[in-house]
């Protein structure tokens, strides 16, 4: 069992930048892969960036490819997202999500971050 607990949303101005935390309990977190997802009011939850569990391997969704960093610390139990050059369409609820298979579905989820980018 994993739970996970984000922090470090907020309201941050277009340009501007935030660094979003996943903060995972239990000692098997090193054994998930980790991703971050989103979803704007309105719309489907989509995926934002994805991490092995030993941290290679970063792969984002194009439209953050460039401005968007994930990375995680094991020792810590968290992963990370720094999130630069922010846009308006950036605006969402962030969720971590950790899985214990690689290209399986993710088994547990967080209460979500929500980032707010004025224009």
């Amino acid at each position: 069992q994993v739970q996970l607990v984000e922090s470090g949303g907020g309201l941050v101005q277009a340009g501007g930048s935030l660094k979003l935390s996943c903060s995972a309990s239990g000692r098997t977190f090193s054994r998930y892969a980790m991703g971050w997802f989103r979803q704007a009011p309105g719309k489907e939850r989509e995926f934002v960036a994805r991490i092995t569990w030993s941290g290679g391997s970063p792969y984002y969704a194009d439209s953050v490819k460039g401005r968007f960093t994930i990375s995680r610390d094991n020792a810590k139990n968290t992963v990370y997202l720094q999130m630069n050059s922010l846009k308006p369409e950036d605006t969402a609820v962030y969720y971590c999500a950790a899985r214990s298979t690689p290209g399986g579905a993710y088994d547990y989820w967080g209460q979500g971050t929500q980032v707010t980018v004025s224009s």
